[in-house]
């Protein structure tokens, strides 16, 4: 192995990773027209996002039994709902999609309330 690449390989072990402790769970079931909207509208973004990048999408289909990571979470009937969890906890709820002109300012306020 040269020097060069030891060096590299150093610096790439020693930068540390982003940590994403916060995700969106998306909340969601078939047939939701909601759900449709926000999967046009707002999805095909979402990665590239502020947000997305703070909060990455998880989607969860309310008819499957939650992940160990996500038990504690209280899981609606109305679809779709938007949960911010931090470490697994709750942060914030946001329940409906309320279009694309309202969607992204209620998400800051969610984002707003994660420790900095």
């Amino acid at each position: 192995m040269t020097s060069a690449l030891r060096a590299a390989l150093a610096v790439i072990l020693l930068v540390p990773a982003p940590a994403t402790a916060a995700e969106m769970i998306m909340f969601e079931q078939a047939g939701c027209a909601w759900c449709k909207r926000f999967n046009e509208e707002i999805a095909p973004a979402w990665p590239n996002t502020e947000q997305g990048r703070r909060a990455p999408l998880r989607r969860h289909d309310i008819h499957v039994a939650l992940p160990a990571d996500l038990a504690g979470l209280p899981v609606e009937r109305f679809t779709p709902t938007f949960v911010l969890v931090d470490d697994g906890r709750e942060i914030a709820r946001l329940r409906g999609y309320p279009g694309d002109q309202f969607f992204w300012a209620l998400v800051d306020e969610m984002l707003a309330k994660l420790e900095p």
